[in-house]
Order: C-alpha cells, then sequence, then structure tokens
C-alpha cells in the first residue's frame, strides 16, 4: 500500500502577466497553508521552514482551518468567473472537489479518534527521524523544540479523545489495546535505548566538541523530560481511561449515523456514488473469478483438495516461507533488479527518482502491513522507500513477494507518484494529489504488468499474485462487511482466511487495518478495474494500433485523478489515437 495519502497544493506562483495569475497565486497559498498546517509534512516533502513545529490539534486550529477552506472555495470562485484555458479548467476543477472533499468531511467526527495503530501523533514523532536533516546545530536545535513540544501537542490529542468520549465517538476496543503496546514501547528506563537518542550517533563530523556536547545533553535532557514522561501519559490515559471507554464493538455502523457515515467515506475513497451494497457484490463476484483461476494453479502443481486445504497447505509449508529478514529483503532486490530493466518495454517515460529497499521500523511493526510505500521528497536529498515488514519473517510467504515489490515500487506506486511530483507542468495540489483510487488501483493494476516484466515464472508466484488479487476482492466485502453490516472482527478473519492463502499473522494485521480506516481499503479493486476496463476499451478500439506504451504514459501523465475524469481523459485520448490512424 501507499500509507501516505497525499493531499496537497500548487504551482511555484508566475509571472505577473500569466494567464489566470490570480487563480495560481491561490493555489500557491493553498499549497503554503498546507506546509504551515502540516509541519511534519513539510519536513518530509523537503521545505524545512517548519522544522521546529509539530501540527496543532486544537480545536481553535481545526476551525480556522475550515474557515481557510471555505475562503478558498469563494475565492476559487471569483478566480473562475473569467475564461479559462482548458489545463486550467482542468486545474480549478480538481482543485474545488479536494476543498468540497476536506470541508464536508470535516463535518463527520473523525477528529475525535485521533490516534490509532497505523498513525496518530505518536506514530508521526518517531516517524520524524526518517525525513528531518540532522546536518548543522540549527537541525539538532529544530529537534530538541519538536521533542519539547510533544507535551503540548499530546494535551491536544487528549482533548480530542476525551471530546470523542464525551460523544460516544471511540474506535475499537481491540485496535486501541495495539496503541497501548506502540506507546509503551517509547516508555524506556535508559534514554540512550530510545528511538529519539539514535540522531546522536549520527552526528556530522562538522561539529565541534563543545557543540556536540551541548547538543547532547539537550537532546538527552528533552527525551528524559518531555518525551517519555509524555508517552507514559498518554500510555497510562489509554489503558485506565479510554480504553474502558472505547467500543467493543467494530465498525462504524456502531456509532451515532454511522451508516451513513460509511456512505460518505466509501463515496470519498472510491470518488464515485457506488453504494456499499453494489461494492459488497463486486468483491464476491470478483473472488469467484479468482478463485477459478487459482484452481486451475493447484491443478498445475498436482494438489488434489479444495482451496481453503490449498490455503492451510502452504501456510504450512516452511519452504514457502522466509527463513530471516534477510532472505526477504534481498529476494525483493532481485526481483526489482530484473524486472526494472524490462520497464521500457511498457512505459515511454520513467521516474528520475530513485527508491530503496527499507526494514520497517520495529517500534511499529508488529502492528504493521507487509508493506509501505513512501515517496522521495522533492529536493532529491533522500531516496523513495519501499518499506518492507520483516518482523516474524518466518510467517512471511516467498511467493507474494512478486505480486508485492511490483505493487509497493515498480511498475507500482515508486513510478506513478514519482512521475506525478517530477511532472512540473502540474500544480503542486495535481502532483502530490492523493485520490486514492487512482492511486492505489494503479498499483494492484501493476502487479498483473509483473508478466510484462520477466515474472512470474512458477506457478506458486502466479498463484501469490492471484492471492493479492483475491485480497484486494476481499477487502470490498469485508470492509463493507465490519462498516456496514455489522461483521465481527473474526468473522472478516475468518472470511479472508477461507478466501486467501496469506497468512494468519497477515490477515489479522490486515483487519485491524480496515477497522482502523473505514472506506480506504476500498480504493484498491474499485480502482484496478476502472483502469483493467480502459485498457480492453483501449484495445477493442484501437486493435493492432494500441500502443501498450502509450496508454500507460497517458494514464499517468496527469497525475492521480478522480474515476470519472481519468475515463473521459482516457477515452479523449483513444478517440484521439483512432483518428491519427484512420488519416494516415
Amino acid at each position: 500500500m501507499w500509507t501516505a495519502c497525499l493531499l496537497a497544493a500548487a504551482l511555484p506562483l508566475g509571472a505577473p502577466d500569466q494567464p489566470n495569475a490570480d487563480l495560481h497565486r491561490l493555489f500557491a497559498d493553498y499549497w503554503e497553508a498546507q506546509l504551515r498546517r502540516h509541519p511534519l509534512r513539510a519536513t518530509y516533502l523537503g521545505d524545512h521552514r517548519y522544522d521546529d513545529r509539530l501540527e496543532d490539534y486544537s480545536e481553535e486550529a481545526r476551525q480556522a482551518w475550515l474557515a481557510e477552506r471555505r475562503d478558498f472555495r469563494q475565492r476559487l470562485s471569483d478566480c473562475t468567473k473569467a475564461e479559462l484555458s482548458p489545463d486550467d479548467r482542468l486545474n480549478a476543477d480538481l482543485f474545488e472537489t479536494i476543498l468540497i472533499e476536506e470541508i464536508e468531511l470535516a463535518e463527520w467526527p473523525g477528529h475525535l479518534i485521533p490516534i490509532r495503530q497505523q498513525d496518530g501523533p505518536h506514530i508521526d514523532l518517531a516517524m520524524m527521524l526518517l525525513s528531518h536533516p540532522f546536518r548543522t546545530v540549527r537541525d539538532y536545535d529544530n529537534y530538541v523544540k519538536r521533542l519539547r513540544a510533544f507535551p503540548a501537542q499530546t494535551d491536544q490529542v487528549l482533548a480530542r479523545m476525551k471530546a470523542g468520549m464525551g460523544s460516544g465517538v471511540t474506535p475499537p476496543r481491540g485496535i486501541t489495546r495495539a496503541v497501548l503496546e506502540q506507546l509503551a514501547r517509547h516508555v524506556v528506563k535508559d534514554v540512550k535505548t530510545s528511538e529519539f537518542h539514535k540522531p546522536l550517533a549520527q552526528m556530522p563530523a562538522e561539529l565541534t566538541p563543545d557543540q556536540r556536547a551541548r547538543l547532547s545533553q539537550e537532546v538527552e535532557a528533552a527525551i528524559r523530560d518531555a518525551v517519555v514522561p509524555t508517552y507514559r501519559r498518554l500510555h497510562d490515559f489509554v489503558r485506565d481511561d479510554y480504553l474502558p471507554a472505547c467500543r467493543e464493538s467494530e465498525g462504524i455502523c456502531h456509532l451515532p449515523r454511522g451508516k451513513e457515515w460509511y456512505r460518505r467515506l466509501a463515496k470519498h475513497h472510491v470518488t464515485t456514488d457506488m453504494s456499499p451494497e453494489e461494492i459488497h457484490k463486486i468483491g464476491l463476484f470478483e473472488l469467484e473469478r479468482i478463485h477459478e483461476q487459482m484452481r486451475g494453479i493447484m491443478k498445475k502443481v498436482g494438489f488434489e483438495g479444495d482451496l481453503p486445504k490449498f490455503a492451510e497447505h502452504l501456510r504450512g509449508r516452511t519452504d514457502m516461507h522466509a527463513s530471516s529478514a534477510d532472505e526477504l529483503m534481498e529476494g525483493h532486490r532481485e526481483i526489482l533488479r530484473r524486472s526494472d530493466k524490462l520497464l521500457p518495454k511498457v512505459f515511454g517515460r520513467l521516474p528520475k527518482a530513485p527508491y530503496e529497499l527499507k526494514a520497517i521500523e520495529a517500534f511499529r511493526a508488529p502492528e504493521a502491513p507487509m508493506a509501505y510505500y513512501y515517496p522521495a521528497p522533492e529536493v532529491g536529498d533522500r531516496p523513495a522507500y519501499f518499506y518492507v515488514n520483516v518482523y516474524e519473517p518466518t510467517k512471511r510467504p516467498k511467493y507474494t513477494m512478486e505480486a508485492l515489490a511490483y505493487h509497493e515500487a515498480m511498475p507500482g506506486h515508486h513510478l506513478q507518484v514519482s512521475l506525478a511530483q517530477e511532472n512540473t507542468n502540474l500544480p503542486k495540489f495535481r502532483r502530490y494529489a492523493g485520490f486514492t483510487v487512482f492511486v492505489e488501483g494503479w498499483g494492484l493494476y501493476s502487479e498483473s504488468l509483473g508478466f510484462d516484466l520477466g515474472g512470474y515464472r512458477d506457478p506458486y508466484s502466479d498463484y501469490g499474485r492471484l492471492t493479492f488479487d483475491a485480497w484486494r476482492s476481499c477487502r470490498l466485502v469485508v470492509d463493507t462487511g465490519i462498516h456496514y453490516f455489522g461483521w465481527s472482527r473474526q468473522k472478516a478473519i475468518d472470511f479472508m482466511k477461507a478466501n486467501t492463502s496469506m497468512t494468519e499473522l497477515d490477515i489479522a494485521a490486515e483487519v485491524d487495518r480496515y477497522i482502523a480506516w473505514p472506506g480506504q481499503a476500498l480504493a484498491y479493486k474499485i480502482g484496478q478495474l476502472a483502469i483493467l476496463d480502459l485498457r480492453r476499451e483501449a484495445e477493442s478500439k484501437l486493435g493492432p494500433r494500441f500502443d501498450i506504451r502509450g496508454f500507460h504514459d497517458e494514464l499517468l501523465g496527469q497525475g492521480a485523478l478522480p474515476l470519472e475524469i481519468l475515463r473521459k481523459r482516457m477515452r479523449t485520448w483513444m478517440d484521439r489515437q483512432s483518428a491519427a490512424s484512420t488519416s494516415k
């Protein structure tokens, strides 16, 4: 998956006589507001003006943010009264879509559940170590300021949690226990064992001995006096007050207006008006189709029995699982070394940004999914990361490694996200847009491109691909099941065990993720099906004139898009290609 659902921003302001200069000034103002509002994200993207700050979780800040969005929308209305070029008309339409989503979703009480096992300030602070610079004295001074800002930020988070308790909006008790374990990992007795002490081991040689001594003392004091006590305070509140108030049920359908809330989240994540009932049925239909292909592979390898028995057979085979973390990491590297060489067969444009593999940090690995992708910053001072979960490696299947690598790195998230970020013809809110249905739909579609990249040479790796496809189909069933039809966690786990060959470790982590993040899991399969439909339509319309490289370049050329806009653009491209061929 790609965990950074990126919303964003704007184009550097052009010359004063630039057409529609007011519109681009609006984009620039929005971008600046995004960076101020999310200082850790600004750091991540390579903008270091806010490196001494953490995000403000106060209600006053949230209301100010909402008022700012409404003002942006009014300014957009004023700007679009003038005639716009086709490109700026698309820019304006997408900008309005983002503003509407931000304003309407803020009407629902999601902000009252500020911490989850997947994300939240308690994780963000440690993840800051990935992108916060540690090159100068100022960098370390900013780091100390951020550590010392954590107690005040936690007060704001606690206020949100208490408001949620008062209104009956709390997370499920089961996943909150995982948060409790995450908090406990940062309550250390010796500051030198803290994650936050690690930057002191990499102090640059340019710092003088006196500077090193002062900074070491201040970092250790901040960990001892601010970070550890705050994690302990948050931990104790969750254990003693929050956890008993959390709900026993898993789905948000059990919250006030929960079904209506879920319908809105589903629309947000798939960018269409498909109902939960319709999405649920699509998942069941897709599972039937994929299972038939799986049975063909079972027959090929000579296994006698049904799919659940084959899944249990694979779960029990030690040779189908990694023996160590090193084997997991090197296996993914070898897959990508081979496939990356063949990318020009199916793409005319490739990104410039490099990527690297990285193991998910130990402090968050037990609750994390099997992989993540983190983009490179625009300034290019570090690569993108394909994160692999190596926690309990002997429970990680090797036969799904190919599909996972293609999805998270190349030709999946890294190719799509980097091409969008490097396209300076787009405003930044387009370059960093996070329409999940496009981003994750592309990632899932990319798994099928492994056949073009020298992959899936044995039936088990192909079965792994189908396992991932079935997994994403299960998501449609399970996510709607939990949050709309009221399924229990165990029912969701049992359904996935019966319909995929994923390990129980991965299934439990995935189901907990769906519980914590309603609707997001719908985007993958819905987006993949839309892209596959467009490809079949193009192949049928263009026949032998169909060019897979041209199709992919056009599909990715405008960054992430909502599905209806994507369909319209790709059909216009098909008409153009058809007309060009006819005129020759």
